[in-house]
């Protein structure tokens, strides 16, 4: 999140989504990143056989302010130690080793995604979270399970938080939003059709809205306000939407509200206290 690597795993995910100039440079960077980072942009356009206009091109479809930024955040992917690709389990394996494989698959997606993390989108996300009226999280499928989550956690600190997973009953709520709200959708593609029409909804109501997806333009791309990005990484067989994506749409959910938390810190843990004491009572303890 400090905006020094992510750029290989931006990269990865945009390749095949670019013009055929700038996918060119892109799979010339991802081929030889060592030697990229000490081109200038006019050398890297004619390694690549396109020309430096290409590559000013390419950093504006990653997102990036320029070839500077695209070198520093390639230059810090390059300085991590002990990298690894997601592995997929085999058949007949031992359960040491789906154990080991499943939880470097988790580091993995959790370090990509601090890597693309836009720390000013997430301050922006805080503050409209912090002031909003009530706050709707919308996801469906393992993405619904995200949203129930932070659903549930919000609650916990008195904010006044929903999450729907029919498309009919979140459409029922955001109509009657308005400017004071704040809709949260959630979709690792960014492009569920049934989230884009939501949050399309969301924006005609004035709602600010906030995504939750993997890198790149979507759908949900023209209706978000602030959009938070997952990690990118192509899922593996066996854990095609249900794991991956989950574990990081988790993890920013976290931070948003470590985040909240930290900003109202002494109010926050009241909270917590006295939801905590509710759980006891129902349960016959004591406090």
């Amino acid at each position: 999140m400090s905006h020094i690597k992510g750029g290989l795993t931006i990269i990865k995910e945009m390749v095949n989504h670019l013009a055929p100039s700038e996918k060119k440079i892109a799979e010339y960077i991802l081929n030889n990143p060592e030697e990229s980072i000490l081109l200038t942009a006019l050398m890297l356009g004619e390694k690549s056989n396109t020309s430096s206009a290409a590559v000013v091109r390419l950093c504006k479809s990653l997102g990036f302010s320029g070839f500077q930024e695209l070198k520093i955040r390639v230059a810090g992917d390059l300085q991590e130690e002990d990298v690894r690709g997601y592995r997929d389990i085999d058949p007949e394996e031992d359960v040491k080793t789906i154990i080991d494989k499943v939880t470097s698959n988790t580091i993995q997606t959790l370090r990509e995604t601090v890597d693309i993390l836009n720390e000013k989108n997430i301050q922006e996300a805080v503050a409209l979270l912090n002031n909003a009226q009530s706050v709707v999280f919308i996801g469906v499928g393992a993405s619904y399970l995200a949203a129930k989550d932070a659903e549930q956690k919000f609650i916990r600190i008195n904010k006044n938080a929903h999450a729907f997973s029919d498309v009919h009953m979140a459409a029922t709520a955001i109509a009657n939003k308005g400017p004071k709200d704040v809709v949260v959708g959630i979709s690792f593609s960014g492009n569920t059709k049934e989230i884009a029409k939501l949050l399309e909804l969301a924006k005609q109501n004035k709602i600010k809205t906030i995504s939750i997806t993997k890198y790149g333009s979507a759908l949900i791309t023209p209706f978000t306000d602030i959009p938070l990005h997952t990690s990118a990484a192509k899922e593996a067989t066996f854990r095609s939407g249900a794991t991956s994506s989950r574990i990081a749409q988790l993890h920013v959910i976290d931070i948003l509200l470590m985040c909240l938390a930290s900003q109202e810190y002494k109010q926050t843990i009241t909270y917590l206290d006295e939801t905590r004491k509710a759980v006891s009572f129902l349960k016959g303890e004591t406090t």
